[in-house]
């Protein structure tokens, strides 16, 4: 049992080997995008992509993600993620 535990340890900490923590800005809308966009993706794709989309850009981002790639969230939602980053990290 004590080698279970070491070995998951090891292989929970060598999955994270590398990864910066992303820390997105704690504002309101904040909670939904952690929890709609962190699902499938990694949060640095926010902050990479911040300089070049704006609201329009981060609009049609967020819809191919419930369009093309079937991420389930409501509208209500997608208009509090879309005016998050927009507002947050948009250009």
């Amino acid at each position: 049992m004590q080698k279970l535990i070491l070995l998951l340890s090891f292989l929970t900490a060598t999955a994270t080997a590398g990864e910066n923590q992303i820390v997105l800005k704690d504002r309101p809308g904040k909670n939904q995008v952690v929890a709609q966009c962190a699902m499938c993706h990694s949060l640095d794709y926010i902050t990479l992509h911040a300089t070049i989309l704006d609201r329009a850009g981060w609009e049609k981002t967020v819809g191919k993600m419930i369009n093309i790639m079937g991420a389930p969230i409501n509208d209500a939602d997608k208009q509090i993620i879309i005016d998050y980053l927009a507002q947050n990290y948009g250009k």
